[in-house]
């Protein structure tokens, strides 16, 4: 465990202490939950980027032209 001091304004000092209060977490917690959440929306962000870097228009309509025409299937309208 790795030990960070950081310098945040005190109006999100106290926002965070009653959101940490209030799932009955320490702040430590919160703040370590929130940026695993932010790495996790960053790493997805980049990956999706990178398999959108990989693909094929011309593949993907070549699959999409396999789709067949008809009415959607009653409540997908």
């Amino acid at each position: 465990m790795s030990t960070l001091s950081i310098r945040i304004p005190e109006s999100l000092h106290r926002r965070v202490k009653v959101l940490a209060s209030e799932d009955n977490i320490s702040i430590n917690q919160f703040i370590a939950s929130a940026l695993a959440e932010k790495l996790s929306a960053i790493d997805t962000e980049n990956y999706l980027e990178e398999r959108a870097k990989r693909g094929s228009r011309k593949k993907y309509l070549k699959v999409l032209a396999k789709v067949k025409d008809r009415e959607p299937v009653e409540g997908d309208q």
